[in-house]
C-alpha cells in the first residue's frame, strides 16, 4: 500500500463510511439497521487501517506524510486500536438513545466517527498544527453530543458550558503553539525537538510560556484539576447514552496529545514541565478524590473519579517517554471501564436523561443481579483493586514515577487511592446491603449494551489477572 495513503486511510475509511451513511439516510431513510452496518464498516475498516500501521511500524522508525504532518507510529498505531473500538463500543452503549431521536440518530452516529477521527488525528499528528485541527474536529463533535436530545435543559446547559469553556482552552492552546513556534522557529513537533537539542535558549521565558499554555489547553480535555470546571456538570448534564463515549474519548485522545507535545517535542525540556505535571497530577488526585466523596449522584461521582484518574495517569507522564507504556496502560483500561460504568448509568437511569442519583441504585442487585454484579466489578477495578486491571495500572504509573524520582507522588496517589476505596464501595453498599423501592421493578438491559460490559468485564478481569503480554506490547507503543 502506498505509505501517504496508508498514513490518512483510517480518517479516509471513516470518512467515506460518513458520507454513504448520510447519503443513503438523506435518500431512502433505511433507519437504525443501515446506520449500524455502514458505522461498523467504517469502525472496523479503520481499526483494520491502524493494525496495518502497527504491523509496519511497531518498534520503528516514524514516517512522517503530508509536508510532515501526520506521523505514522507504534504510538499512533496503538491510539488508533484503542479509540475506534472505542468508537463501536460507545455506539453500541448509546443504541437506545440513537433509536429514541428517530430520524436524527443518523447525525449522532455521524458525529461519533468524525469525533473519532479527530481524536486519532489528535495521536498521529506530527506537526501542531495538525494537532490544533484534529483536537478542534474532536472538540466540536463533542460539543454538539453533549446537548444532542432537545427536550432537557440540562443537556443544553451542559453543551452550551463544555463549548465556551472549550473554546477558552482552545485559544490557550492556540496561543502556546504561536509562542513556541516564535521561540523555536517550526511547528514540526519533531523540527522541535531537533531545535531543542541543538540550541542553547539563553532566553526560554517564551518557550517556558507557551509550554505553560500547550499544558493549560490539553490539561482542559483530560479534565485534570484546576481545569476540571466543566466535567461535573457536563457528565451530569449530558444525555446517559453519550457520556461514557465522551469520557473515554477525551481521556484517550488528550492523553495522546500531551504524551506527544510532552515527551517529543518538548522532551530536552523535561526538567521545567515534569515538576508542573507532577504538582498537576497531585492536585488532580486529592481534590477529584475529596470531591468525589460527598456526590450523590452516580455520573458527578465518576466526573470527580475522572479528574482523580487524570492525576494517576499524568503520574506516569513525569517520567517522560519512559512512562508511556505504562500511561498507555492506564489509559486505555479506565478508558473502556468508564465508558462501562456509564453505560450501567445509562441502562439503569435512562439513555437519554441527564441525572443518575446514588437512590436510583439501591437494591439494584434484587432488580438486576447482572447489572449490579457487573458495576461491582467496574468500581472495584476503577478503586484499584488487585487481579482487576486497575490495580495494575496503578501500580505501572507508581513505577514510573518512582523511577523518576517522584516518591512523594507516589505516596500523594497511595493515600488518595486509598481513601477513593469510600465512594467506590459505597456503590456496592447500595447495590447488595439496601433493600429496593417496593415501586421497583426489574431493568431490562438492552442488547448492545450487554455486549459492552460483558467486554469491558471479561478484559478487566483478564488483563488483570495476565497484564504481562500488553504491558510487553506497549513498550513498542512509542512516539518516535
Amino acid at each position: 500500500m502506498n505509505m501517504n495513503l496508508l498514513a490518512v486511510a483510517p480518517e479516509v475509511i471513516v470518512v467515506v463510511a460518513v458520507v454513504a451513511l448520510l447519503m443513503i439516510d438523506v435518500q431512502w431513510r433505511p433507519g437504525p439497521v443501515w446506520w449500524a452496518i455502514a458505522a461498523a464498516m467504517g469502525i472496523a475498516g479503520a481499526t483494520a487501517a491502524v493494525a496495518l500501521q502497527w504491523v509496519d511500524y511497531r518498534g520503528a522508525d516514524a514516517a512522517s506524510f503530508f509536508s510532515d504532518m501526520i506521523a505514522i507510529d507504534g504510538f499512533g498505531a496503538f491510539a488508533g486500536m484503542v479509540i475506534f473500538p472505542l468508537a463501536g463500543l460507545g455506539l453500541m452503549a448509546a443504541w437506545p438513545l440513537i433509536r429514541s431521536q428517530g430520524g436524527r440518530g443518523a447525525e449522532f452516529v455521524v458525529l461519533v466517527l468524525i469525533a473519532a477521527t479527530g481524536a486519532h488525528l489528535m495521536a498521529a499528528a506530527a506537526n501542531l498544527i495538525m494537532l490544533f485541527v484534529g483536537l478542534e474536529v474532536f472538540s466540536i463533535s463533542l460539543y454538539v453530543l453533549a446537548g444532542f436530545t432537545r427536550e432537557r435543559v440540562d443537556a443544553d446547559e451542559a453543551a452550551l458550558k463544555y463549548f465556551l469553556l472549550g473554546a477558552v482552552a482552545s485559544a490557550i492552546f492556540l496561543y502556546g503553539i504561536a509562542l513556541v513556534y516564535a521561540s523555536t522557529g517550526t511547528t514540526s513537533i519533531g523540527g522541535i525537538a531537533t531545535y531543542l537539542r541543538s540550541t542553547i535558549l539563553l532566553r526560554p521565558g517564551v518557550l517556558m510560556a507557551g509550554m505553560a499554555m500547550l499544558l493549560v489547553g490539553l490539561a482542559f480535555k483530560v479534565s485534570a484539576a484546576p481545569f476540571h470546571m466543566w466535567a461535573p456538570d457536563v457528565y451530569q448534564g449530558a444525555p446517559g447514552g453519550v457520556t461514557g463515549f465522551l469520557a473515554a474519548g477525551a481521556k484517550v485522545a488528550g492523553f495522546a496529545a500531551m504524551a506527544r507535545v510532552l515527551a517529543v517535542a518538548l522532551g530536552g525540556r523535561i526538567d521545567d514541565w515534569a515538576p508542573a505535571v507532577a504538582v498537576l497530577a497531585a492536585v488532580s488526585i486529592v481534590l477529584g478524590t475529596l470531591l468525589a466523596l460527598v456526590q450523590s449522584d452516580l455520573k458527578r461521582m465518576l466526573a470527580y473519579s475522572s479528574v482523580a484518574h487524570a492525576g494517576f495517569i499524568l503520574t506516569a507522564l513525569v517520567a517522560g517517554a519512559n512512562g508511556i507504556p505504562d500511561m498507555w496502560f492506564y489509559v486505555a483500561t479506565y478508558a473502556v471501564q468508564v465508558l462501562a460504568a456509564f453505560t450501567v448509568a445509562s441502562v439503569v437511569s435512562g439513555a437519554t436523561q441527564g441525572r443518575a442519583p446514588l437512590s436510583d441504585y439501591t437494591g439494584l442487585a434484587s432488580r438486576s443481579p447482572w447489572l449490579a454484579g457487573m458495576l461491582g466489578l467496574l468500581m472495584l477495578a476503577m478503586a484499584g483493586i488487585p487481579l482487576t486491571a486497575g490495580f495494575v495500572g496503578k501500580a505501572a504509573v507508581f513505577r514510573s514515577a518512582i523511577d523518576a524520582d517522584y516518591l512523594w507522588l507516589v505516596i500523594v496517589g497511595v493515600v488518595s487511592a486509598v481513601a477513593g476505596l469510600f465512594f467506590y464501595l459505597r456503590v456496592i453498599v447500595l447495590m447488595y446491603m439496601q433493600a429496593a423501592d417496593e415501586e421497583s421493578g426489574h431493568i431490562p438491559v438492552p442488547g448492545g449494551a450487554r455486549v459492552v460490559l460483558v467486554a469491558v468485564g471479561v478484559l478487566t478481569v483478564l488483563i488483570g489477572v495476565v497484564p504481562w503480554p500488553l504491558l510487553t506490547w506497549l513498550r513498542d507503543a512509542l512516539p518516535l
